[in-house]
C-alpha cells in the first residue's frame, strides 16, 4: 500500500493533536487512540484497532513509569507500528509492536529533550505576568504544546512519508527473524500485563486471577462475562466490608444502651 502525502499530511496532523491532547490532559496520546485514526485515514480500521489493542495491553505495564524510570512512547506503535502493519505485508500486529518498540524509545527521549528546553518557561512566563505583557505571557505558557505539536506532526509526517524506505528496511529481514519478532511481539502483552499485576495483585485476590485464566483459557469465556463474574465477586467483597465495618458500630451502641439501662 502507498501511503500519498495528503494521507501523510493527515497522519502528521492528527499525530500532533494526540500528542499535544497529553497536556491537555484528554489521554489522546494512547496507543489505541493514536492507532485508530491512523486506521480512519488509510481506511483499515480493523488492522489498527489491532495494532493498538495490542500495543495498549503490553503499554498496561512497561508503559507506566515506576519511580525515576521513563517508559517507550505510545507514539511508537500507535502511529509507526500501525502503518508498519497496514503498509507491509508479513507484518502483523504483534511483529508490528516489537519493531516499533525502538522509535518509541526514541520518541522518549526526544520527548525529554523538549521538556529540558521548556525547563525555564514557567519562570518566563511569571516574570511576563509581572510585567503585565500578557501577550507574551500567553506565548510562553502555550509555548510547551506548540512544541509537542510541532514535534507530533513532524514525527507523524515523516513516519508515514517515509515508510517506502522503511518497508525497504523491513523487507531485508530475513523471514525466520520476522517470525521471532512476531513470537516476541506476542509475549510483550503478557509481559506488560503480569508486570502491572506484580504491582496491584494482592496475595487474597491471586484466587480470582487464576479464576479469570481459567475462564478465559479453557471455557472460552469472552472479556465482558468474565468482567461479570468478577463484579460479582467486588459487589460481594464490597457488602461484607461495610457488613464488617457496621458490625462494632452496632455493638458500641448496643453496649452503651445497656450500660445506661443499667444505670437507670
Amino acid at each position: 500500500m502507498h501511503i500519498t502525502l495528503i494521507q501523510a499530511l493527515l497522519i502528521g496532523l492528527w499525530t500532533a493533536f494526540c500528542y499535544a491532547g497529553m497536556l491537555w490532559g484528554i489521554y489522546t496520546n494512547r496507543a489505541l487512540v493514536l492507532s485508530f485514526g491512523v486506521g480512519v485515514i488509510l481506511n483499515d480500521i480493523p488492522t489498527a484497532l489491532a495494532c493498538g489493542a495490542v500495543a495498549e495491553l503490553a503499554f498496561m505495564g512497561f508503559g507506566v513509569g515506576a519511580g525515576g524510570t521513563v517508559p517507550p512512547n505510545p507514539i511508537g506503535p500507535g502511529i509507526i507500528g500501525t502503518l508498519m502493519a497496514i503498509t507491509m505485508s508479513g507484518v502483523t500486529p504483534q511483529s508490528a509492536l516489537a519493531l516499533s518498540i525502538p522509535f518509541a524509545v526514541a520518541i522518549q527521549f526526544l520527548q525529554t529533550f523538549v521538556y529540558t528546553l521548556c525547563a525555564g518557561l514557567p519562570e518566563a512566563a511569571s516574570n511576563a505576568l509581572k510585567a503585565h505583557k500578557f501577550g507574551k505571557f500567553r506565548l510562553i505558557a502555550n509555548t510547551t504544546v506548540i512544541l509537542f505539536a510541532t514535534v507530533g506532526f513532524l514525527l507523524g509526517f515523516l513516519g508515514a512519508y517515509s515508510m517506502d524506505t522503511l518497508k525497504t528496511l523491513v523487507n531485508m529481514i530475513p523471514a525466520w527473524l520476522l517470525t521471532g519478532l512476531n513470537v516476541a511481539g506476542g509475549m510483550l502483552p503478557a509481559i506488560g500485563f503480569a508486570m502491572i499485576m506484580t504491582v496491584m495483585l494482592k496475595k487474597q485476590l491471586v484466587p480470582f486471577a487464576l479464576l479469570g485464566y481459567a475462564l478465559a483459557a479453557y471455557l472460552q469465556l469472552p472479556v465482558i462475562g468474565i468482567a461479570i463474574i468478577g463484579l460479582v465477586f467486588a459487589l460481594k467483597f464490597y457488602f461484607e466490608q461495610d457488613e464488617k465495618q457496621a458490625a462494632p458500630a452496632q455493638a458500641t451502641t448496643t453496649s452503651q444502651e445497656e450500660s445506661r439501662d443499667d444505670w437507670i
